[in-house]
């Protein structure tokens, strides 16, 4: 199967319709789409990537009317949370109907829903009469894509095309809430910071999971993984065992004494945590195929969408892999 860049919505709505996955651009990272409603389609999404069954998928679509068609009900605070945020990296974990496929939830009774802040997406949502489901376009465990060519760099041949809408403006995947006894609980740190959550809906309890069996997607305990040992430092100028020639660094917006300029990466030099974001896993990339033998990253402070890039880059690191 050869596979195509292009901006042309009618070719990728075609291909969809004909139960084939596309890479599709959101403004947090590029999409493996396919038709929701169709196991078939969806089944595709998993062997492209080579995804585990058990790790649920997020449905997008274009508005909040339709997010109805697909949950039993949205609400008060979700509904405020989507009227705020959304189109945005908001993600909501909601009873679903029985048109969402279990292979799409894993078996759980909750889909992840969300609308997309990209305008070809929107548009390419609004001429479809199903909606998309769409983990990040990359082998599983592997780095999320945030360009058209970091997607064809890892599926060429594996989808037949990928609609190219630039770069992503966010660059780390949604946050993920969800409702237990009408309770607000964060399952995912991501492109929403909780504090702005919190200024809609009022406290909110944060529950990380790690298992195996996931209740919303991107909870694997080791994920977004370059190839070569990625190791957490949690200061600076803490000790570390590290070959000036051979390390890559991953920092904020400061470099590491006693190591080649050239092999570090700072995220974000004016020290922003959302340019920051929006560059981490194109800087894990481009680490990974670097000459580097290893990567070593500083803990972000832990604040706004830091704790997110935090979240990412202990998921990714050595210790967690089995």
């Amino acid at each position: 199967m050869k596979t195509e860049i292009g901006n042309d919505i009618t070719a990728a709505k075609q291909f969809l319709e004909n139960g084939e996955p596309v890479g599709i651009p959101t403004e947090t990272v590029y999409g493996l789409a396919a038709n929701a409603l169709n196991e078939d389609a969806v089944l595709k999404i998993f062997s492209v990537k080579n995804r585990p069954h058990f790790d649920p998928l997020i449905v997008h679509v274009f508005s909040i009317a339709e997010i109805k068609k697909y949950v039993q009900e949205i609400p008060a605070k979700a509904k405020l949370l989507f009227e705020k945020f959304s189109p945005g990296p908001l993600t909501v974990l909601l009873k679903k109907k029985k048109l969402i496929p279990d292979l799409v939830t894993s078996g759980l009774d909750s889909v992840a829903i969300r609308i997309p802040n990209h305008t070809l997406t929107l548009e390419l949502l609004k001429q479809l009469d199903f909606p998309l489901a769409a983990p990040s376009a990359n082998p599983f465990g592997y780095i999320s894509p945030t360009t058209a060519q970091h997607v064809f760099a890892q599926l060429q041949n594996k989808i037949p095309y990928i609609l190219d809408g630039g770069a992503t403006s966010v660059g780390v995947e949604s946050t993920i809430i969800g409702f237990e006894n009408n309770e607000p609980i964060v399952y995912r740190l991501g492109g929403l910071a909780i504090e702005e959550i919190e200024n809609v809906i009022g406290k909110i309890h944060v529950e990380l999971t790690e298992s195996s069996n996931p209740k919303t997607p991107g909870m694997l305990k080791s994920h977004y993984a370059p190839i070569k040992n990625l190791k957490i430092r949690k200061f600076e100028n803490s000790e570390m065992e590290i070959h000036p020639m051979k390390t890559g660094v991953i920092a904020f917006d400061k470099y590491l004494d006693g190591i080649e300029k050239q092999n570090q990466i700072l995220l974000s030099a004016k020290g922003d945590l959302n340019e920051a974001a929006k560059n981490l896993f194109a800087a894990m990339r481009s680490l990974d195929e670097s000459d580097v033998e290893e990567i070593i990253a500083v803990k972000f402070p832990d604040e706004g969408l830091g704790k997110a890039i935090n979240d990412r880059l202990k998921r990714a690191s050595t210790d967690n892999r089995h």
